[in-house]
């Protein structure tokens, strides 16, 4: 429970200060600002590799995915992002100590469809952004869903975006750290 507990803080604390952005002060002519920035959608294709992280045991050994990432900018910094996909764990024998000695257990392989909402928000250069995402998983191949939830950090262009976030799982037992790639252009 204290791990839901702290899972549910770190991405309040994140959507706060991805809230908070909006307050800053524009610089410079507010006409000029105006008559650059374009609000638009972006379509992005992105190839997902991972780690996957756990406390209790370690039932994974690594993680594959794609998905598809829709992107709304609202300001020259922020956007709302909407993303699904599908993600595969890899299943590994794995032990568990017991009263009686250790218990081998060989898990199945895990695959889901994320469903998550998020915020992006440029920090620096107009070239790196952090991200906070919420949402669901659907397994496809047990019979569960998952909150998830995924703070990350990366780096976009017009073209290529790169990024790395931590995504938990609250009911899949299994978390991960995993790297983005991606190619997306404007709708």
């Amino acid at each position: 429970m204290k791990k839901l507990n702290l899972k549910k803080i770190m991405l309040g604390a994140l959507l706060f200060v991805g809230a908070g952005s909006f307050a800053q002060d524009i610089t410079g002519s507010p006409s000029q600002e105006v008559n650059e920035f374009q609000q638009a959608f972006r379509l992005g294709f992105g190839i997902n590799a991972g780690l996957p992280v756990n406390d209790d045991f370690d039932a994974y050994t690594f993680a594959l995915g794609g998905d598809i990432r829709l992107q709304y900018d609202l300001t020259r910094k922020g956007s709302i992002t909407l993303t699904t996909g599908y993600q595969h764990f890899f299943g590994d024998d794995y032990t568990v100590a017991t009263p009686g000695g250790t218990v081998t257990y060989e898990a199945d392989d895990l695959g889901f469809i994320p469903i998550k909402a998020g915020f992006k928000y440029f920090v620096w250069e107009d070239r790196f952004y952090i991200l906070g995402e919420a949402g669901i998983g659907i397994a496809v191949t047990h019979d569960e869903t998952s909150f998830l939830w995924s703070p990350g950090f990366g780096y976009a262009n017009d073209k290529i975006d790169i990024s790395l976030r931590y995504e938990g799982a609250d009911d899949f037992h299994t978390d991960q750290i995993a790297l983005r790639f991606a190619y997306g252009f404007k709708l």
